[in-house]
């Protein structure tokens, strides 16, 4: 859970810019409720935002702070499509009141709900020093 604190904080600051890049494109005005267009684009940047380091390495700077990285369960790399799923599935973890994050305390696999739904899961990074 600390490595989705300190992803949080990155992603936010990512949003902060990418609102800052549209915000031309609405003659400079906040954005209303009625835009559809916006909460859809700030979806699309949190997906490129996990994707991008889940597809490349398989660690956001979150999960490289504790030595873990998502990888398919047989332990090789992940691809966009499984990047898809789990970003899709997280996302519905959370609209549950974060329920599919906190499963993994009970489960035997310690698996979340968006581990099972895109067959990933965390790894050790093996970087670990003892």
């Amino acid at each position: 859970m600390a490595a989705v604190c300190y992803d949080a904080v990155l992603l936010l600051a990512v949003l902060f810019f990418a609102t800052a890049l549209a915000l031309p494109f609405n003659a400079g005005q906040a954005f209303s409720s009625g835009q559809y267009f916006y909460p859809l684009y700030l979806l699309l940047i949190g997906f490129i935002f996990y994707g991008w380091f889940w597809t490349h390495g398989g660690q956001t700077l979150g999960l490289r702070a504790w030595k873990i990285k998502v990888c398919r369960e047989d332990g090789a790399a992940v691809g966009w499509r499984q990047a898809g799923l789990r970003f899709i599935a997280a996302a519905l973890s959370w609209t549950c009141f974060g329920l599919g994050f906190v499963w993994c305390l009970i489960d035997k696999n310690h698996l979340c709900w968006h581990d099972y739904l895109s067959k990933t899961r965390l790894c050790s990074t093996g970087q670990e020093k003892g």
